[in-house]
């Protein structure tokens, strides 16, 4: 076990700011000599400036910013991965997740949980908070809710792999887990289980 874990770092804190939630950031790292996947899109089509001066100036990092009041207002932040050419998992979690339901617009729980291994960016996270926090007003199903964040992440972001696990607390008696990734991870990816147990109430 001391072998294999070599090369390997971790660390890991938690962010309780700006949206009313707490949220726990896992960065995990693997010294890989494999190259970056192919970006499928250009940093003009995901909205991006090249500029290195933006670059260095997040949107909403140390700036007030307002809750958006939809997930299709909501804009995601990137900037460039600082470490490039390493292969690494970010994970972020987001235990006090809240939506609508569509049908009786009640409020749903879940705890969410997300794991990507970047490719040219990474995305910042107050801007992430902002974007799940928006998701309180919103209408959906869980699966629609759960897959839609995960979809959206991959489509700007262009990660080299992600997944999100999405863990509902019940209503009307039946919790509802929803899963997806983009596909298999890198084969050297460290990925650890996301560490979520299934719903067992007070028994």
């Amino acid at each position: 076990m001391g072998t294999r874990r070599s090369g390997l770092a971790r660390c890991s804190f938690r962010l309780d700011h700006w949206v009313g939630y707490s949220q726990h950031i896992d960065i995990i790292c693997r010294a890989s000599s494999s190259s970056l996947a192919t970006v499928l899109l250009s940093r003009q089509q995901r909205g991006m400036e090249t500029t290195p001066e933006n670059d260095l100036n997040p949107a909403f990092l140390g700036k007030d910013s307002a809750l958006p009041v939809s997930p299709e207002e909501a804009r995601l932040d990137y900037v460039p991965n600082p470490r490039k050419g390493t292969l690494y998992l970010v994970r972020f979690v987001s235990p006090e997740f809240t939506s609508l339901c569509p049908v009786t617009n009640q409020p749903d729980f879940a705890h969410i949980v997300i794991d990507y291994a970047p490719g040219d960016t990474i995305v910042e996270s107050k801007s992430l908070k902002l974007f799940l926090g928006s998701f309180r007003n919103h209408n959906g199903f869980h699966e629609d809710v759960t897959v839609g964040i995960g979809q959206r992440l991959a489509q700007e972001m262009q990660p080299r792999w992600l997944r999100i696990g999405g863990y509902w607390y019940p209503r009307g008696g039946i919790p509802i887990d929803v899963f997806w990734q983009t596909g298999a991870p890198p084969s050297d990816l460290w990925l650890p289980d996301q560490g979520v147990a299934p719903y067992r109430g007070r028994g």
